[in-house]
């Protein structure tokens, strides 16, 4: 082989080379990585926080948080960014339910991601004003029937974790409660707290404390299993065999990132929130530690999207 078509053959064979080790993250990460999320303060900027800075470490390259408004931004920005692996996303069931909800969502939630984790999931509470006489999921049922449409409970926003977890109660306990939209969580709590309503379905942060107060009485949490955070609460289904309603905060990339960055995101990811330290702090905001695979957030997403979906749909809620 004459020397300049050697010399050529081999620069060919090395760009390649380099080329593939860069489509396959074998580099990865060689820069500061973006982790995308909304609600600044709550649970998902916590865990997205805590996630962020562990993986700094052991990553090698800054993580940082970049926080946006609630809604589809976070997705939107996400589903847009170059799929290498230093755009990620945080996000709640939002994400997949929001085209449910609303029309014109800017992304598809099947399509244009790459489930890398659920990473925690937050379990709500259905708790009573105390003046309410019910201490049990099958009385409050029971109550609920013999009084239709005078037991009210409020969330804020329309399509949250707290009234879709009210409806599919309605749904399955076939009984008459009128959900109230608030513009501010804490509005709803305190009207609750004063009397004003009868009942919520609210998140562990937001009830945990009036529980603990004595201002309210828990009566069980929407979790499938009982929580290991509130372990003296029974389930909504040990009443209403097959009710399940849990938060999850999980971690998405751009679709079609490589899947070697991917991978190597659950294994970093999934080792960061088992450790002893992560699972305690977690637990102070009433969240427990998942770390599940891509499939297994993939399955989430499918089963969510056609359970609740039929909520939405039947009872006519919009984002």
């Amino acid at each position: 082989m004459p020397a300049p078509r050697f010399v050529l053959w081999m620069f060919f064979v090395a760009t390649t080379v380099l080329g593939a080790s860069v489509v396959s993250g074998q580099d990865y990460p060689d820069r500061p990585i973006r982790i995308v999320c909304s609600g600044l303060g709550g649970g998902m900027d916590f865990t997205a926080r805590l996630i962020a800075q562990a993986l700094s470490g052991s990553l090698g390259q800054r993580v940082f948080v970049d926080n946006r408004p609630s809604g589809v931004i976070p997705g939107e920005i996400v589903s847009q960014a170059k799929p290498d692996g230093y755009t990620l996303l945080i996000a709640g069931s939002a994400l997949w339910l929001l085209p449910l909800l609303r029309d014109n969502v800017p992304y598809d939630p099947m399509k244009d991601f790459s489930a890398i984790t659920v990473a925690v999931t937050s379990t709500n509470i259905l708790a009573v004003h105390p003046s309410l006489p019910v201490k049990s999921v099958k009385e409050l049922i029971a109550l609920a029937k013999a009084r239709p449409g005078e037991l009210n409970f409020g969330t804020a926003g329309s399509g949250s974790a707290s009234h879709l977890a009210g409806e599919l109660f309605k749904a399955m306990a076939s009984v008459n409660i009128v959900w109230v939209n608030y513009k501010a969580p804490g509005a709803a709590i305190m009207d609750l707290i004063a009397g004003r309503m009868q009942l919520t379905f609210g998140s562990a942060a937001s009830t945990k404390a009036h529980v603990n107060a004595g201002k309210l009485r828990a009566l069980a949490v929407t979790s499938p299993q009982r929580s290991a955070l509130f372990p003296g609460l029974p389930t909504i289904a040990s009443a209403l065999p097959g009710y399940e309603l849990v938060a999850p905060f999980a971690v998405f990339a751009p679709a079609n990132t490589p899947a070697t960055v991917t991978d190597r995101l659950n294994r970093e990811i999934v080792q960061v929130l088992n450790k002893d330290d992560s699972k305690k702090k977690l637990a102070t905001g009433g969240l427990e530690v998942v770390g599940s695979s891509p499939e297994q957030l993939t399955a989430t997403i499918e089963s969510d999207t056609a359970r609740l979906g039929k909520v939405i749909k039947d009872a006519g809620i919009k984002g």
